[in-house]
């Protein structure tokens, strides 16, 4: 017993020994740079700007016959007003009547080019929710320190954004070395299907091999995480979706004798069934990366669990999945979002309908998710049907390239207070559509964001900082001196 107790407690120290050695290696995957030289940029006319063009009501909405071509089309001309040095250097194409394509010619044409997206689509206002705003959402007003509107965040800030930082190192002079591509599509709230993808296949046609490209999809992360200091989060994959239609079917009557199963109950208990049993959690790829950039920054409990994923991932992975939205980086997620049933309180319906969305983690696939989804609902009384728009995760585009350091530096340079780590986008980008362009598809808008701002994205009150909005600017101005600039650090 006591040469078992002996072993025992060796093995404990061992156990321990190994757990601290690699926490205190654990290595730091931060950069220190010097910060990058201020602009001289007038924040409150890009401001104005920018609140001029959210006035423009370029909703996209999932029946293509409520687009309003004018609105687009009064957005174009506006832009081409308000940025002419733009207008008058880079050359603009019109793609599927309403995207844009500018290109900047770079001096050394054995450079690859860098591609920046944005999109000038916004979601529409929940009706009956206008009354709950601040300020009228498409009215481009500027108070207490903010733009307030509809797309303020989404995506408008990044559209106008870049233009003035072009228009602004067009001011002092700057020419690229690389090749510059602004691709603007207009329908990236309802897919991309007309807009990132065709402009994505109009310059696969044409050659173009870009270094990387960049889209929206990630922020600065002021809050929600156990760090001392904000997070800069670029999204280097983006989760898949798939949609299914859950159909249920008994035999209708009248609601005075029900029997034991109704197509609302049988429904309802398929649901519950999905929701309480959902896919796995993994630890892998986008997450094993993210953690390995962070880890290292926590404080030290949390500091050796990352350190130790070989013994403590069941944990970790028990922890962040209480969060919703630390669990939607760990797995495929359920989101039963609609409901139909029943014409009539003392009616059962011989149906019932319900939709179910699914966010796919990169490693499962669509026909994993119909697989999982008749294995746990195992009723035949009820029909699976997947619905338009079903799309697979992306690939993961690699942290070890130079565009991923590139973008590392710019950060460091614009945002010295923040940390920076590679992440996993769980809703959709137009960037997804590039992969033929380029295997570096990245996903970063920079703007500090709390819990509370990032609630206000699709919902009611969007809005940006007037001074987020400047240091956004800063940085896309930095980036394109950095990846179009000359190679020996030249300005």
């Amino acid at each position: 017993m006591r040469r078992i107790i002996v072993l025992l407690c060796l093995g404990i120290a061992a156990l321990v020994a190994a757990i601290a050695v690699r926490t205190l290696v654990f290595p730091s995957r931060q950069i220190a740079v010097s910060p990058a030289p201020p602009l001289n940029i007038d924040r409150d006319a890009a401001a104005r700007r920018l609140a001029d063009a959210l006035k423009f009501k370029t909703v996209s909405n999932q029946d293509p016959a409520q687009l309003d071509p004018a609105a687009f089309k009064a957005l174009h001309t506006y832009l081409a007003e308000r940025f002419p040095r733009v207008h008058a250097n880079l050359t603009r194409e019109t793609v599927s009547d309403f995207s844009l394509l500018y290109r900047w010619a770079g001096k050394d044409p054995a450079r690859q080019p860098i591609l920046l997206l944005a999109h000038l689509d916004v979601v529409p206002v929940e009706p009956g929710t206008e009354k709950d705003w601040t300020h009228p959402p498409f009215g481009g007003v500027i108070a207490d320190g903010f733009v307030w509107g509809r797309g303020a965040l989404d995506d408008k800030a990044s559209l106008l954004g870049t233009l003035e930082a072009v228009e602004f190192l067009l001011a002092q002079g700057f020419q690229p070395d690389a090749t510059v591509y602004l691709a603007f599509g207009h329908d990236e709230e309802v897919g991309g299907d007309d807009g990132a993808m065709k402009i994505a296949e109009l310059l696969e046609a044409r050659g173009v091999q870009a270094e990387f490209a960049l889209d929206e999809g990630g922020l600065i992360l002021g809050d929600g995480l156990d760090l001392p200091r904000p997070v800069a989060v670029v999204g280097t994959a983006e989760k898949g979706s798939v949609t299914l239609a859950l159909t249920a079917r008994t035999h209708g009557g009248h609601s005075s004798v029900p029997p034991d199963d109704t197509a609302v109950s049988v429904l309802a208990a398929a649901i519950t069934r999905l929701v309480n049993r959902q896919m796995p959690r993994h630890f892998r790829g986008v997450t094993d990366d993210l953690f390995a950039y962070l880890g290292p920054e926590m404080p030290l409990p949390q500091r050796a669990a990352f350190a130790n994923l070989w013994l403590f991932a069941p944990l970790v992975e028990w922890a962040l999945s209480a969060n919703p939205a630390t669990n939607a980086m760990l797995r495929t997620t359920t989101a039963p979002t609609m409901l139909d049933a029943g014409v009539k309180e003392n009616v059962l319906p011989s149906a019932a309908r319900a939709v179910v969305n699914f966010r796919i983690l990169p490693g499962d696939t669509v026909q994993d998710v119909i697989d999982h989804t008749r294995h746990v609902v195992a009723d035949e009384r009820i029909e699976i049907a997947t619905l338009p728009g079903a799309r697979e995760p992306t690939a993961e585009s690699p942290v070890d390239a130079p565009p991923f350091a590139q973008l590392q530096r710019t950060v460091a340079e614009v945002f010295p207070e923040a940390l920076f780590a590679p992440h996993l986008t769980v809703g959709g980008t137009d960037v997804r559509s590039y992969s033929a362009v380029t295997p570096n598809l990245y996903r970063f808008l920079p703007i500090v964001a709390g819990d509370a701002d990032r609630a206000r994205v699709h919902g009611t009150d969007e809005r940006i900082g007037v001074d987020a909005y400047a240091r956004a600017i800063a940085f896309t101005t930095r980036l394109i001196q950095n990846a179009a600039g000359k190679r020996d650090g030249a300005r």
